[in-house]
C-alpha cells in the first residue's frame, strides 16, 4: 500500500498522498504485524 501512495505522489505531486504515506508508515511501526507476538522472532510450532 505504501508503494501505491508513493507512486501516486510521484505522478501527481500531491502533498496529501505524501502525508498519507507518512501516516501509514508510522502506524506500521507502532502496530506489530498481524499474527505475531511482541518479543517473538520465530513462529511457534
Amino acid at each position: 500500500m505504501l508503494d501505491l501512495t508513493w507512486r501516486i505522489f510521484c505522478m501527481t505531486g500531491s502533498i496529501d498522498f505524501y502525508l498519507l504515506m507518512k501516516e501509514m508508515e508510522q502506524k506500521d511501526e507502532q502496530e506489530p504485524a498481524e499474527g505475531t507476538l511482541p518479543g517473538v522472532s520465530e513462529p511457534a510450532g
